[in-house]
């Protein structure tokens, strides 16, 4: 469902695939070949939200603002599964764990990788190229190129898959 909010309406890439259960309303961007999975909900009513291209957001993340602090996705960002985003920014080719929260003003550095459940505290930074983990997560080491090629292979299951589904879903319509 895709709706306005005080007449500012989302600005979605005609390639970016938007389950029909999701959520997306005022002023949301999203990029070329992104996804946005099942039960997601993204709110742009407080401040912007930019999703860069290639990014996909997996099923029953919640994605919103605080005042004057926009939320940023840089492109080939993975969030898993019922992820919470609060006015943070995350960096290129950054993979959130699922389950995990990163709050007001914390950066997730290019490349990092955030562990499944962690909680990312408001302000904080994670370096790019770390694995981080815990409640509050901590960097735990540098991240391997066994890291990057399983986080690109994830990316790119997810940019294969949503173009799948949107065929599909486009096939359906009359």
């Amino acid at each position: 469902m895709i709706l306005p909010y005080n007449e500012q309406y989302p600005m979605i890439d005609p390639t970016a695939y938007i389950a029909d259960d999701a959520v997306i309303s005022g002023d949301v961007t999203i990029g070329a070949y992104s996804s946005v999975w099942f039960k997601t909900v993204i709110r742009g009513d407080v401040s912007p939200t930019h999703i860069g291209q290639n990014v996909n957001i997996q099923d029953q993340s919640m994605l919103h603002q605080s005042p004057n602090q926009p939320l940023v996705l840089e492109d080939g960002v993975t969030v898993g599964h019922q992820v919470l985003l609060h006015s943070c920014q995350i960096r290129k080719n950054a993979l959130i764990g699922m389950g995990s929260t990163i709050l007001d003003g914390a950066e997730i550095g290019e490349n990092a990788f955030i562990g499944a459940g962690s909680l990312v505290p408001p302000g904080k930074t994670i370096p790019p190229n770390t694995l981080a983990f815990g409640r509050p997560a901590q960097v735990i080491r540098e991240i391997t190129d066994d890291d990057i090629q399983e986080m690109n292979r994830i990316r790119q299951s997810y940019v294969d898959k949503g173009q799948v589904y949107k065929q599909e879903q486009q096939n359906r319509k009359p």
